[in-house]
């Protein structure tokens, strides 16, 4: 046998052509015989070529990401920082006292905290909450800006409370100040009126419930008003009925221990039950009550007549006060049924009314206790329903009015010696929003007010 060699050419896909050798043998004939195995009959260069694309490509984003998580890195490490800090200053924060926190600037504090939630929250969309690293980062900014929050509203609320103090405070230097002062102030003798007036009014002095108790909202009250009173400690207080119209009784205390624990009074009945139907033919109505050297002074229900009852035996009298208004027609501000008010004061009795020719204003009648007449009045510049209730001191009326809830203004003031009126401003404070009675009482400079079925006093200096 003999051997052949054939030579075959091959395709390579980028170097051109490559030979390669077999080695064969001859057959019966000429003819030489090789058994060659070829893989393919073409060599795949296109795949192999769209491969080493793709393989560049992945080599690329590997790259990329690799960046990107290296920069993502050093941005955590960065926020790792500020957390740590922002940790350690929380924790100085809450060991401070409450007073220690009003000077922190909660603001920029916050801000940074804002600032942090944001690339936490970026960072864990891309990486779709499988970093532990990040979402423990997440927790912690979450809790310390619950934390921040939590100390923000100590804070505020410490601030608040500061304040609140403060103005406290504020208050009880002013009612010291105003105390000392009062204190300071020369004495004008009671009964002496050679003084520059009315200079201060003290805090209110709440004594307690009127008897009827908190229904009765509306009434007046105090001690006997006449400088020449026989009894000066007698003390009475005369509610009206519900309606805030009907003065149905009064009741009188011998003294101010007996008013105190409501024992030892006296009631002294006006209006009478006949046949199952009430008779108010000697009752009253309104606050405008006083009583005056043991006498109550009222008007009359349903008329314009001056009405005067004994405290002692019972005696009545009355007697009309020409042309003045009633039955509600020109009232106090808020107050219901007081068209006409009495007062008392160093100089004697007076009446406080309006009539249809004053136009509303206030007049300021004398009140002669002889003959229950008015014997001179004096029509003053002010409406009486812009007025909250009024009273006389040293023969000088005296009107108020309302500012708020907690407060009234001492605003006019009449002299019934010059026929002049002014505008004055003194304020007073209040137990309760409505004043339904004001009167003062000159064997002891102070004001007697009936406020929301409470009985409230005030003491009085004058300029001397």
């Amino acid at each position: 046998m003999y051997l052949c060699l054939l030579t075959l050419v091959l395709l390579h896909n980028a170097a051109g052509f490559v030979a390669q050798n077999f080695t064969g043998k001859l057959n019966g004939g000429d003819h030489c015989v090789c058994e060659v195995l070829l893989p393919d009959s073409s060599f795949p260069a296109m795949r192999v070529g769209t491969l080493e694309d793709e393989t560049q490509r992945l080599t690329n984003r590997v790259e990329d990401e690799m960046q990107k998580l290296e920069e993502q890195d050093i941005r955590l490490d960065a926020y790792m920082e500020k957390l740590i800090n922002l940790t350690k200053r929380l924790e100085r924060l809450e060991k401070l006292r409450p007073e220690g926190l009003i000077e922190i600037n909660f603001d920029v504090l916050k801000k940074e905290i804002k600032e942090m939630e944001m690339v936490i929250s970026q960072l864990r969309g891309r990486v779709n909450g499988s970093n532990a690293h990040v979402e423990s980062l997440y927790k912690e900014v979450k809790n310390i800006s619950k934390s921040v929050g939590q100390l923000e509203t100590l804070d505020k609320n410490n601030v608040l409370k500061a304040q609140r103090d403060m103005e406290v405070l504020k208050k009880r230097l002013v009612d010291c100040e105003k105390t000392i002062k009062m204190k300071a102030q020369p004495m004008v003798p009671l009964g002496f009126c050679q003084h520059h007036g009315l200079s201060l009014i003290s805090k209110p002095n709440l004594l307690q419930l009127n008897w009827k108790g908190a229904a009765f909202k509306s009434g007046a009250w105090g001690k006997d008003a006449a400088w020449n009173a026989t009894k000066k400690s007698l003390y009475w207080v005369a509610p009206l009925n519900p309606d805030g119209r009907i003065l149905e009784s009064i009741r009188i205390y011998p003294s101010f221990n007996d008013i105190l624990l409501y024992k030892n009074s006296i009631d002294l009945p006006l209006s009478v039950l006949i046949n199952n139907r009430w008779n108010h033919t000697l009752g009253g109505q309104g606050a405008g009550v006083i009583v005056y050297n043991n006498n109550l002074y009222y008007n009359c229900y349903n008329s314009r007549d001056m009405c005067r009852t004994n405290l002692n035996n019972g005696v009545y009298q009355r007697k009309t006060l020409p042309n003045a208004v009633f039955n509600n027609r020109y009232s106090y501000s808020g107050v219901s049924y007081q068209d006409m008010d009495f007062a008392s004061d160093e100089k004697g009795l007076w009446v406080i009314y309006s009539t249809e020719a004053s136009a509303g204003k206030i007049v300021v009648g004398k009140v002669n206790v002889a003959t229950l007449t008015v014997e001179k009045s004096w029509t003053t510049t002010q409406k009486k329903t812009e007025v909250t209730n009024a009273f006389m001191m040293c023969g000088v009326l005296y009107a108020t009015r309302s500012v708020n809830k907690k407060t009234e203004e001492i605003f006019y003031m009449f002299d019934t010696k010059t026929g002049k009126g002014e505008q004055i401003s003194f304020m007073m404070e209040k137990m309760s929003e409505k004043v339904q009675s004001l009167s003062y009482n000159a064997n002891e400079h102070k004001l007697y007010m009936y406020s929301d079925a409470y009985l409230v006093h005030y003491d009085v200096i004058f300029k001397p």
